[in-house]
């Protein structure tokens, strides 16, 4: 199966140079890797080398590597090149991959009070709990789970074993033992989520816990009770979120990071991979927070010295004071 250059461009835009509608693309692949019948694309320039050698049929380039890249041969110029190869993927679905099939699967199980949209997609071993509602246009795909009276909004994707409403890890210590907190809260998702698999996200204690429209969560994603993640916000893989923090709209999570309970991240923070958030951050900007990787016995020496650090803080200070005070003894 193909498709013409020529009907890639009207799908999608663009400007097609230095090739003809009628090439045949039969794959979509990378720029190092693609051959005679693929399209590729070259969104960062310092990967420029790869474009005088690559062997594609045609690649997606920015204008400003329009001349390299039809010195190469055929290319596709648009504004953004990483955008288009997006939609370039999307059209090949489309025309490639057969439609999940509208309803619910025979082996999913759905409450009879749940409301389910005649135009979502249950799959396999599902299971949809008493008084949830899934939205228009969403694919739950195999063994998900959408807790008592959880929502999901329209136009949703949650992967194999997402589990949306498990109880919050709330528990009262008393005598040495743990009383359960009952968990009254539900989850609720908005439009146009997308939620990779295995991600966990919890029901609040008392209120929801809030996913607002647009966010992306990669896979195996902890997202405790009470988190409120705003709108176009994204994760990527193994992400932890306490209990009760709030995660402004925009804002991304790099993989392996953790944002402690109770604290909040405003619009359009980005965390860089394991880094861990130990305060609120007000302002945006990009924060990093994790120890440098170095050999065990440098690391370790490092470590020893890290830990006297604020002991040498306060002999610093307790030295600055002392020289300040004896510059003012010695101009009296």
């Amino acid at each position: 199966m193909s498709l013409l250059l020529g009907q890639i461009v009207d799908a999608l835009g663009g400007t097609l140079e230095g090739g003809a509608r009628e090439v045949e693309i039969s794959r979509i692949a990378p720029l190092e890797s693609a051959g005679p019948g693929d399209l590729s694309f070259l969104s960062n320039p310092r990967y420029q080398q790869q474009l005088a050698a690559s062997k594609a049929a045609c690649v997606i380039v920015a204008p400003a590597l329009r001349d390299a890249a039809v010195a190469r041969g055929a290319c596709i110029v648009a504004d953004n090149p990483y955008v288009y190869f997006a939609r370039a993927t999307q059209l090949w679905k489309q025309r490639h991959a057969p439609a999940m099939p509208v309803g619910v699967h025979p082996s999913a199980v759905v409450d009879p009070s749940a409301e389910v949209d005649p135009t979502a997609t249950i799959g396999p071993l599902c299971v949809v709990e008493r008084g949830a509602c899934i939205g228009a246009g969403t694919v739950l795909k195999s063994r998900v789970t959408v807790g008592e009276n959880c929502q999901v909004g329209a136009r949703c994707i949650l992967h194999a074993g997402v589990v949306i409403g498990a109880d919050g890890f709330g528990f009262a210590p008393e005598s040495g033992a743990w009383v359960k907190i009952e968990q009254l809260g539900a989850v609720r998702i908005g439009d146009d989520v997308e939620i990779g698999a295995n991600t966990c996200i919890d029901r609040g204690a008392l209120e929801d816990t809030v996913i607002e429209e647009g966010v992306k969560l990669d896979n195996l994603i902890q997202i405790g009770h009470n988190v409120r993640v705003g709108r176009h916000a994204a994760m990527a893989g193994c992400v932890g979120v306490a209990g009760s923090a709030t995660i402004g709209a925009h804002c991304t999570v790099g993989g392996g990071a953790i944002v402690l309970g109770h604290l909040a991240l405003a619009d359009n923070v980005h965390i860089s991979a394991a880094t861990v958030v130990t305060r609120s951050l007000t302002q945006p900007g990009l924060y990093t927070g994790m120890f440098p990787i170095d050999e065990n016995a440098k690391w370790e020496k490092n470590a020893a010295t890290l830990k006297q650090l604020h002991g040498l803080r306060e002999r610093i200070k307790a030295l600055e004071q002392a020289l300040k005070a004896a510059q003012e003894n010695g101009t009296r």
